[in-house]
């Protein structure tokens, strides 16, 4: 059952309770990942393996995200800066003891590539933030997974 949390805006991403921030270079231009990330939202299950389905609602100002394992979330985008920003929380999950959940892709230039920087931010319950920073070392591994094959499909583009 999905459940409403607590709505949030682009200063919560710095504030959060819990706050992850990882980071990795890739050889495209962030001009194309950011295209990539914010133009082409159904992409997103083609390059992140946790995500089965990504689509665009309410003209392009939300998404909807279902990821493997069954989780489902309703999504606002908070910032849509081409191409250094692309923010967003989420509106509604089915994910248990969530209250705020918010993720900042920030993009970098370096050299003739990106750097990639994602945050992410959330509050719950004390067992949910607890599974949050046990979570840690795999949100990284999906992280590095995810953008080594966001660099290869923006190639491919």
């Amino acid at each position: 059952m999905a459940r409403r949390l607590r709505p949030v805006d682009p200063g919560f991403i710095g504030t959060a309770p819990v706050r992850m921030v990882f980071a990795r270079n890739i050889s495209a231009p962030p001009e194309r990942v950011y295209r990539a990330l914010a133009e082409d939202v159904p992409g997103w299950a083609e390059w992140f393996a946790a995500v089965t389905l990504a689509r665009a609602t309410d003209g392009g100002s939300g998404r909807e995200i279902r990821l493997w394992g069954g989780g489902r979330f309703a999504e606002t985008v908070l910032v849509a800066k081409a191409p250094e920003v692309y923010a967003y929380r989420v509106d509604s999950t089915n994910a248990p003891g969530a209250r705020a959940l918010a993720e900042e892709w920030r993009l970098t230039p370096r050299d003739t590539g990106t750097r990639v920087q994602w945050t992410f931010a959330a509050d719950g319950t004390a067992p949910f933030r607890f599974v949050l920073t046990l979570a840690r070392a795999g949100l990284g591994r999906a992280f590095r997974d995810a953008v080594t094959s966001l660099d290869r499909y923006v190639a491919r583009r």
